[in-house]
């Protein structure tokens, strides 16, 4: 499949879309993922990414600022500004951490709504299509911080917002909260680690957000580049885990029961005659509750290749192994 995705004059299939949870936001079920934009992905080759994700029919854009302390969301940015891709062709999700100082930090109203001006400041835009806001903090009254969201949407700085990595309990705290404050304030979407490596999230996340009309964006669907099987033989040196900035991300994924799943993950493949890619972005794709599998790419050819993925539908016995030999 990634050769075919190549081939001169080859195209993707064009990205389907669907709603998140139970709202009337629509993403494509492939989102672009920005880490590595102004580090490893420079603005040349994030551009080229970008274009080629749009031209698929892809929607859904996330970012955040401690992506290179800010520069990916810059680097989205600049595109935006320059009219690489329209701003009305991207739906754009950002979370970021607000930072202390003379308003405090944590989830504090004051402290999220100046996170949120500079993240747009950084885009270029004047609104997000879907705030992600981060953590949970003990110390800042839950309203104040659905507070936050109702004032951001208000002033049309903000259409939705989520949640990232919440824990069940705190997912549903929130919503029911949310509801006595109005639905302005609701929270549409969770995003969190999910793949063939890492399914804690079905335990009590994912259940929970599919009670509560959430959807989920699922971060890493590859297991950080895992789940390809470019590293059944070693490390190689263009690869994440030989990155300076990435090795320790990757490695925090490679393990025994990894290595179990991966070969899995091969067999699949080649049973089916696409890639180990396609196998494992399809099963997270097409998983109950998902609303979209974000992936992240060095470059335009290994985005097309993660874009090819939307002609793959798993086999029912297919999933099931891996359904099996993934089990928690």
């Amino acid at each position: 499949m990634a050769d075919l995705a190549r081939t001169p004059g080859w195209h993707a299939p064009p990205v389907q879309r669907r709603r998140v949870g139970g709202s009337g936001l629509q993403v494509s079920r492939i989102g672009l993922g920005t880490m590595t934009w102004g580090e490893d992905t420079d603005a040349d080759g994030a551009g080229e990414q970008l274009l080629a994700f749009t031209e698929a029919g892809g929607t859904l854009v996330e970012t955040a600022d401690v992506y290179g302390d800010g520069t990916a969301q810059q680097v989205l940015g600049g595109h935006l500004a320059d009219g690489l891709v329209a701003r009305e062709d991207v739906v754009i999700a950002a979370r970021g951490v607000p930072a202390g100082g003379a308003l405090g930090g944590g989830s504090a109203r004051g402290a999220l709504l100046r996170g949120l001006d500079a993240t747009l400041r950084r885009l270029r835009t004047d609104h997000l299509d879907l705030w992600q806001l981060p953590g949970w903090d003990t110390h800042v009254p839950l309203e104040e911080t659905l507070s936050a969201i109702q004032v951001a949407v208000l002033a049309g700085k903000v259409r939705y917002a989520g949640l990232v990595a919440p824990s069940g309990w705190q997912l549903a705290t929130v919503a029911e909260r949310a509801r006595s404050v109005g639905n302005l304030v609701a929270p549409v979407s969770v995003q969190v680690e999910y793949s063939l490596l890492t399914r804690s999230a079905e335990r009590e996340l994912l259940p929970a957000a599919r009670h509560h009309g959430l959807g989920l964006l699922a971060w890493a669907p590859l297991g950080r580049g895992v789940l390809t099987g470019k590293y059944t033989d070693g490390t190689p040196s263009d690869s994440r885990a030989g990155s300076p900035s990435l090795a320790a991300y990757v490695e925090a994924r490679r393990n025994e029961r990894s290595a179990r799943i991966v070969q899995s993950v091969l067999t699949a493949a080649d049973g089916l005659g696409t890639s180990p890619l396609a196998v494992a972005l399809a099963w997270v794709r097409d998983r109950p509750g998902v609303a979209a599998a974000v992936v992240g790419a060095r470059d335009a050819a290994q985005l097309a290749a993660s874009l090819a993925t939307e002609k793959i539908t798993l086999p029912p016995e297919i999933r099931a192994a891996l359904d099996d030999v993934s089990t928690p």
